[in-house]
Formats: structure tokens, C-alpha cells, sequence
């Protein structure tokens, strides 16, 4: 039987087939690179355990799976608002056919939801229990809604056809692999820093997010599917809470530019806080908690960014 992972040319879904390859899994990765990159699973191609589909995961698939990875979706605001029907089209279409495809062959399926369904909490830290607060016709709805919506069908799917579902809310998550282009917050920043130019920040820096090195995700998400007394949701991320001035700060500090930072208005709907509470992973997944810290992840963070511009 075969693991499919959807959006495994992806960050976290290139990572994810690593670990599945070495834990002795037979992996069918299926991505339509539209921002997945084939150079992220460029040296597990030639693994006969291995095998690359690109398909929209929009488009059924017919295979016989024993485990499904759903990871397909564009994380970043600059991908996902650029394209947001498309987006709100691979969160809603995208977890039918992967639910769908769990049923036929009775197989446990993996949601990768996200903290953005909480949107703007007005709780904190965010904890499973809470509702969020989120805008559903703001620009950044494609990906809060579409995620809340895939949400939905998975419990539905798991309470009307008691289908083998597991629920992982993921919060900001960085390391090797990111696209240097992605838009996201660790990679500009390094990124600007690399090329010696201003440090974007939005607002005064003060908003906070608390960030996951891809490694601490990964090792989550493989104890999640290990077990099945909580199916989710549950929280996977990293409680230590920084603000993006501070995370900057670091950034410039670790390499060692001399960029100064530039303030620019904030965007509409972006959360001021963002903090996991991971009490409910801690007691379900064997006392899991993310060991890898800031500085750590962000000098492995940068010396990849550091040689994928010199290519």
C-alpha cells in the first residue's frame, strides 16, 4: 500500500516525504507545482519507493492508499490572494477528493489546516476550543474560509461515514526549502537582508507570531497519524511568541547585514497575535513539544536562502 501526499513538492510537503521515505513508506507525491517546486524532491526521484504525479489534487485521484496526506493549498498571502478562487477551489474540492479517496480504500487522511482559521483571535494564546475571528469576505478569506470549510468536511465526513480523520492545525512554520519569493515574513526578511536592502515591517513590528522550525512540524504531524484517540483539531506549532521587530532584529543580527528596517501600513486582517496553545498535543502525542530553537532554525534558514540566491 502506498502513503499519497498532496503538495509534496511543496515546503512542508518535501519535508514530509523525507521522513515517510525513511521510516520505510512507499510515497506517491502528487503536486501540480504550481508553487511546489520539483527541485524540492529532486534527489528522491530516483528512490524506486518513490514515484511523482503532477495532478491538481482539484482532479480525483484512483489509487489504493493505506495513508493520505493533505498539504495542497498556496500557504503564503502573496500566492493564495493572488489566485483566491483557485485557492478557495483546492481547500474545499481538494479535501472532498482526499476524503473521498480515504473512504474507498478505508485509509487514515491527514488535514493540514492552519492558525489562520482562527483569524484575528481575540483570545491568547489560541487554544482548539476557540471559534476565531475571521473576516469572510476580506482578501485574505480564500485561505481562512477555504481552511474552516475543509475543516468542516472532514468532521462531517468523520461523523457521517466514520472516515479515519486526522485534524492538525499548523502555525507559522520556517526552515531549508522555502522559497526565497514566497512572501513570507522569515523568508523576506532574510531574504532583504541577504541583498543588503530594507527590512520590510509592517505596523510598528509589535504584532507577534511564534515560529515552528519544519523539522519540530514534521515530527508532530507523524505522531498525530500514529495515534487515533484524538482525531484534532489540535494545534501544531511552537509557543514561543516573538514580534516580527525582534524576529528582524535577529535576522539582521545572525547575518550580520547592515539593512536598516522599513515600516510600512499594516495589511488588512493580519493578526496582531499568534501563539499556540499545544497543551491538547502534548498530552496526545507522547509529551511532543518543538526541541529546535529561533536562532538555531533560522542560521539553518539562512544558509539555505544564503545559497539558493547564489545559484
Amino acid at each position: 500500500m502506498t502513503t499519497v501526499v498532496f503538495g509534496g513538492a511543496g515546503f512542508v510537503g518535501s519535508h514530509l516525504c523525507r521522513r515517510l521515505l525513511f521510516d520505510g513508506h512507499n510515497v506517491l507525491c502528487v503536486d501540480d507545482l504550481s508553487t511546489g517546486v520539483r527541485e524540492n524532491i529532486s534527489e528522491l526521484l530516483p528512490d524506486e519507493r518513490f514515484t511523482f504525479l503532477n495532478q491538481d489534487i482539484c482532479n480525483p485521484l484512483d489509487v489504493e492508499a493505506s495513508l493520505i496526506f493533505n498539504l495542497a493549498c498556496p500557504a503564503s498571502p502573496k500566492a493564495y490572494q493572488k489566485t483566491p478562487t483557485r485557492t478557495t477551489k483546492t481547500a474545499v474540492i481538494g479535501a472532498i477528493n482526499c476524503l473521498e479517496l480515504a473512504n474507498k480504500n478505508q485509509a487514515t487522511v491527514f488535514q493540514a489546516s492552519t492558525s489562520e482559521v482562527y483569524g484575528d483571535a481575540k483570545i491568547h494564546p489560541q487554544t482548539e476550543s476557540y471559534w476565531g475571528n475571521v473576516n469572510p469576505v476580506g482578501q485574505r478569506a480564500c485561505y481562512d474560509e477555504g481552511k474552516r470549510c475543509a475543516e468542516t468536511l472532514f468532521f462531517d465526513y468523520h461523523r457521517e461515514f466514520k472516515t479515519d480523520i486526522r485534524v492538525g492545525r499548523i502555525f507559522n512554520t520556517y526552515g531549508p526549502r522555502m522559497r526565497a519569493s514566497d512572501g513570507r515574513v522569515v523568508t523576506t526578511l532574510i531574504t532583504q537582508a541577504l541583498h543588503d536592502k530594507p527590512l520590510t515591517v509592517y505596523g510598528d513590528g509589535s504584532q507577534t507570531r511564534s515560529f515552528c522550525y519544519v523539522d519540530d512540524l514534521i515530527e508532530g504531524i507523524m505522531r498525530m497519524v500514529s495515534q487515533s484517540d484524538h482525531v484534532g483539531p489540535m494545534n501544531l506549532g511552537n509557543p514561543n511568541e516573538v514580534t516580527i521587530l525582534e524576529l528582524a532584529r535577529m535576522i539582521l543580527q545572525l547575518t550580520g547585514s547592515k539593512s536598516e528596517v522599513l515600516f510600512r501600513d499594516l495589511p488588512q486582517d493580519d493578526p496582531l497575535k499568534r501563539k499556540p496553545d499545544i497543551r491538547t498535543a502534548q498530552s496526545a502525542l507522547d509529551q511532543w513539544e518543538p526541541k529546535v530553537s529561533l536562532t538555531e532554525g533560522l542560521r539553518k534558514t539562512i544558509t539555505h536562502l544564503r545559497e539558493e540566491t547564489q545559484r
